[in-house]
């Protein structure tokens, strides 16, 4: 008997939901067959079967979410007797089980009654994972925490009304029906949420405003997000909700790089078989200046800054169905511009035929977003958490400038772009903030037009 199990699939991927699976109890699998279709929270991709034989049972239906290491199905050898093939869909649910009264969950003699699973949200009440993780270990039921008069923001039950319950727990019968009073408006620790859902679920409940209003849905088409939309929208909320975002706009006159580009790209290519292009120079450069500055190669933790010893610089790749996904080139300021353009294409084409790995796409520490790519001038770039910093590079135009001389101040045409930076202002001021994006444009504008490839 062979167990099919949940791999591990990145540093930072510690869950999957099963999507479809594409074999049934019954069907015979190959060897590194696939069996099934995951999504993470990065990327889609499929688990293959680790030994030949036969599907015998599935243990986890489509569209549920599972860890890391949890047992998905079952493959027995071929010709070896096994249980009746049975599928996570087709399994008889358990008996219902009454629910049980307060007063049935108070320990007697000692002894504590089966731990209850408790859910994050239980109609109008939001449970924090420290009061869910305590009411689980001592016993408490959820329909008890529902009787527990909550001091928390909004009445949630907090760490301390928890346990000042589980004091009196042993002495009286399970409470009555809270009277009801007025909820402190305190916030304390334990009533915040904690993961990316719970912060997403607490913001909409508690801050944005929704109208009761249903509106009328004549003369609109009603268009259901994807995963990986809805994906993108968490995110962005999430990095609002953490980051005070800062932006600060730079113009740099690239004239020589346009004019070495245009140069050099045939034989960049003939030489090397990659395609050039200014994202590439982009990179080059975020990876010089983040040296330089270190500060904004960096991530927060609680009242804590890590700067990163690696540069692994993510570059925004806009896909196919107008969905944005992240890629990263790793070790940036390591490579020359041949590596990084082999790497920023081989990323680019990968990411939009949906064949990038969950690591691929995580671990980045900078993300550079070349929103000139779609005509844009400029923009104001949400920084992709736990990063501190983003760089958007807008279009390259043919603008008027003044240009100095020794014979004077003369009015030419020249190639200029502007540069967008946000940053985080929790852990970057405007000095610094700004000094980093004025290096990158003094690095643009000094290209050497005789730089060889």
């Amino acid at each position: 008997m062979t167990e099919l199990v949940l791999p591990k699939m990145g540093e930072s991927v510690t869950e999957a939901r099963v999507i479809r699976w594409l074999k049934k109890p019954g069907d015979h699998v190959e060897a590194d067959e696939p069996v099934l279709e995951i999504a993470t929270d990065k990327v889609d991709s499929e688990v293959p079967a680790p030994t030949a034989g036969v599907l015998t049972e599935i243990r986890v239906k489509e569209g549920e979410t599972v860890p890391v290491g949890t047992v998905l199905a079952i493959i027995m050898p071929e010709g070896v007797a096994a249980p009746a093939a049975v599928s996570a869909a087709e399994a008889s649910p358990a008996p219902s089980q009454p629910v049980p009264t307060p007063s049935a969950s108070v320990p007697t003699n000692g002894s504590s009654p089966t731990p209850q699973r408790i859910p994050a949200r239980d109609g109008d009440r939001f449970y924090s994972p420290l009061v869910r993780t305590i009411a689980q270990q001592e016993g408490v039921t959820l329909a008890e925490l529902a009787q527990i008069p909550g001091s928390g923001a909004g009445g949630r039950v907090t760490k301390q009304d928890l346990l000042a319950y589980l004091a009196q727990r042993t002495k009286a019968p399970a409470l009555e029906a809270p009277v009801s009073s007025q909820p402190s408006t305190q916030l304390t620790s334990e009533a915040l949420p904690t993961s990316l859902q719970e912060i997403i679920a607490y913001l909409q409940e508690h801050f944005i405003l929704v109208p009761k209003k249903k509106f009328s849905h004549e003369n609109a088409d009603i268009v259901e997000m994807d995963r990986m939309r809805k994906l993108i929208a968490e995110n962005m909320v999430y990095s609002k909700h953490v980051s005070p975002h800062v932006t600060s706009f730079v113009e740099a006159d690239v004239t020589h790089l346009v004019l070495w580009r245009e140069k050099v790209k045939e034989e960049f290519e003939r030489k090397y078989g990659e395609k050039l292009t200014f994202t590439h120079v982009f990179v080059e450069i975020l990876a010089k200046v983040l040296r330089e500055y270190p500060q904004l190669n960096a991530s927060v933790e609680g009242d804590k800054i890590l700067l990163k010893r690696d540069i692994h610089i993510g570059v925004a790749v806009a896909l196919p169905n107008n969905n944005l996904i992240v890629p990263v080139v790793r070790h940036a300021d390591r490579l020359n511009l041949a590596g990084i353009a082999a790497a920023v294409n081989d990323l680019s084409r990968r990411a939009r035929a949906n064949q990038l790995k969950p690591d691929e796409i995580s671990g980045g520490t900078y993300t550079l977003s070349n929103v000139g790519t779609f005509g844009n001038v400029m923009g104001t770039p949400v920084i992709l958490q736990p990063q501190v910093a983003i760089l958007a590079t807008g279009a390259i135009r043919k603008k008027p400038d003044i240009v100095e001389t020794p014979a004077g101040d003369v009015i030419a045409i020249r190639h200029k772009m502007f540069l967008s930076h946000s940053y985080d202002h929790r852990v970057i001021d405007g000095a610094l903030g700004g000094a980093f994006v004025r290096r990158v444009a003094d690095l643009l504008e000094a290209w050497d037009l005789h730089r060889p490839i």
